[in-house]
C-alpha cells in the first residue's frame, strides 16, 4: 500500500518502475525520476491506462480522489480516458474562443455587406468599450458581473443610450457564438434592463395648423439666405437632411425638373448603394426650380447648393438646420428630419396615395417580397403631388400665424 512518504521516498532505477496500491491505482516512476499516479483499467474488453496527474503537484490524497471519481465513471458506464480527453478538448477550444477572436469572426462575416457608418459604429465599441474588458476571455466564461463592468464604463465615458447600444453590439457576438456553438446562451441578452435607459423619442414634428407659425418666423430669421432656402427646399422636397446639405448642382436637371440623388448618398443597405438603379429621382414643383434659380449665384460658384460659410469645397454642416430652428423657437418643437414626419401626416391626410408618398421619402419597401418585384418610381404621380404640396404650402404662408411656438 502506498501513502505520501513512500511516494516522496521512491527512487527511479535504470527500468521504469510500478509501486501499485489498490484497484488498479498505482505510481509510475521513470528511469529519468518522474512520478506520475497511474489507473489501470479494463473498458469493452480492452486494457485502458488513464494518467491522474504527476507528482508531487498531484498529492497521494488528490490520487486517491481522483482515482475515486474514474471508478464512479466506469460505474456509469463511460471511460474515465476518454472523457479527460474530451475535456481537455473542450477546455482548449473554449480557451480559443475569446471574446476578441468571436467578435472578429462576427464582424468579418457582417463588414463586407454593412455601410461605412455600420462598420465604423461597431468596430468603435469593440475597440473602445468591450475589448478592453472582454478581449481575453472565453465567451462561456464572461459572466454578467464582468460585463456590467463594461457596460457601467462605458456609461460613465458616453451616457447610458450610448452604453446600451455597446450591450447591443455584444448581443450580436453573442448571437454569432451560440450560432457557431462557442457559447450556450446569449449573456448580453439576458440583461436587457441592466440600466434605465430613457425611451426613443421620436423627432419633433409640427401639426398643420402650426405651420403658418414656422414659415413667419421663417420669414424673419435674420440668418444666411442659404441656410433658410435650405429648410424651404427641405420642405419642398421632403428629402433627408443630409442628402439636402451635401447637394451638388450636377444632380440637378432644371429643364427636366428633376433632382437625382445618387444611391451612394442615400440611406440604404451597402449592396442596393452599388446599383445605380437605386438614385432617388425627386420631381421639382415650380416654386422648388425658382428656388434654385435665386439659390445659384449665392452659391458663389460652388459645386455645392449650400456651401460652408468657411469653405466653397466643402458643404454646410449637418447642424446649421437644427440651429437655426432653436433660434427661430422651435427648439423640441421641429427637426429638420421632422419636415417629413409634417408632410407625411398631411399627405396622408389629404388622400394621396400612400405609395407615392413613400417613394417621395424614399421609404424601403418593409415588405420584402413586395419590394423584390416593385420597382415603380411613380415620377409622373410625385409631379403632380408635389406641385399640390408646393401649392399648399404658399396658401399656409399667407395665413396668419395662431400664437407663438412655445
Amino acid at each position: 500500500m502506498l501513502s505520501e512518504k513512500t511516494a516522496k521516498e521512491a527512487r527511479p532505477t535504470d527500468k521504469p518502475q510500478k509501486l501499485p496500491h489498490e484497484k488498479g491505482l498505482y505510481l509510475y516512476i521513470s528511469p529519468k525520476g518522474g512520478k506520475s499516479w497511474r489507473f489501470d483499467y479494463r473498458f469493452a474488453d480492452k486494457r485502458c491506462t488513464l494518467t491522474l496527474g504527476q507528482y508531487p503537484e498531484v498529492s497521494f490524497v488528490a490520487a486517491l480522489n481522483r482515482h475515486h471519481d474514474a471508478k464512479i465513471k466506469l460505474a456509469e458506464g463511460i471511460n474515465p480516458a476518454q472523457a479527460k480527453k474530451i475535456a481537455k478538448h473542450e477546455l482548449k477550444t473554449a480557451q480559443k474562443n475569446t471574446f476578441d477572436e468571436v467578435a472578429k469572426a462576427w464582424y468579418d462575416s457582417k463588414a463586407d455587406r454593412r455601410s461605412a457608418v455600420w462598420r465604423d459604429t461597431h468596430n468603435l465599441y469593440l475597440k473602445r468599450d468591450l475589448s478592453p474588458v472582454l478581449g481575453n476571455i472565453p465567451l462561456p466564461d464572461i459572466t454578467q458581473a464582468v460585463l456590467l463592468g463594461a457596460l457601467t464604463k462605458a456609461e460613465a465615458r458616453s451616457g447610458v443610450k450610448t452604453a446600451d447600444r455597446v450591450r447591443q453590439t455584444a448581443v450580436q457576438v453573442f448571437d454569432y457564438g451560440v450560432r457557431k456553438l462557442k457559447v450556450s446562451a446569449n449573456l448580453p441578452r439576458l440583461m436587457t434592463g441592466w440600466a434605465e435607459v430613457p425611451p426613443k423619442m421620436n423627432r419633433p414634428w409640427l401639426k398643420e395648423n402650426e405651420l403658418p407659425g414656422f414659415f413667419d418666423a421663417l420669414e424673419a430669421y435674420p440668418g444666411y439666405l442659404t441656410t433658410k432656402a435650405a429648410a424651404r427646399l427641405l420642405f419642398l422636397t421632403l428629402v433627408r437632411k443630409k442628402e439636402l446639405v451635401e447637394a451638388k448642382w450636377s444632380e440637378f436637371d432644371l429643364d427636366e425638373a428633376l433632382w437625382v440623388v445618387p444611391p451612394e448618398r442615400m440611406k440604404m443597405p451597402t449592396e442596393q448603394k452599388e446599383n445605380r438603379h437605386n438614385a432617388h429621382d425627386v420631381p421639382l414643383s415650380r416654386q422648388a426650380l425658382e428656388l434654385l434659380k435665386e439659390l445659384k449665384p449665392i452659391s458663389s460658384g460652388s459645386e455645392y447648393l449650400f456651401p460652408s460659410n468657411s469653405s466653397l469645397e466643402k458643404p454646410m454642416s449637418p447642424s446649421t438646420l437644427n440651429m437655426m430652428f432653436q433660434r427661430m423657437g422651435f427648439a423640441g418643437l421641429l427637426s429638420p428630419h421632422g419636415i417629413r414626419a409634417t408632410a407625411s401626416t398631411i399627405l396622408n391626410e389629404r388622400g394621396y396615395n400612400s405609395d407615392y408618398i413613400e417613394k417621395q421619402l424614399a421609404h424601403v419597401e418593409r415588405n420584402s417580397v413586395r419590394g423584390a418585384y416593385n420597382h415603380a418610381k411613380y415620377l409622373a404621380q410625385r409631379r403632380v403631388m408635389m406641385q399640390e404640396w408646393a401649392d399648399y404650402l404658399d396658401e399656409l404662408r399667407q395665413m396668419k400665424p395662431k400664437g407663438n411656438p412655445a
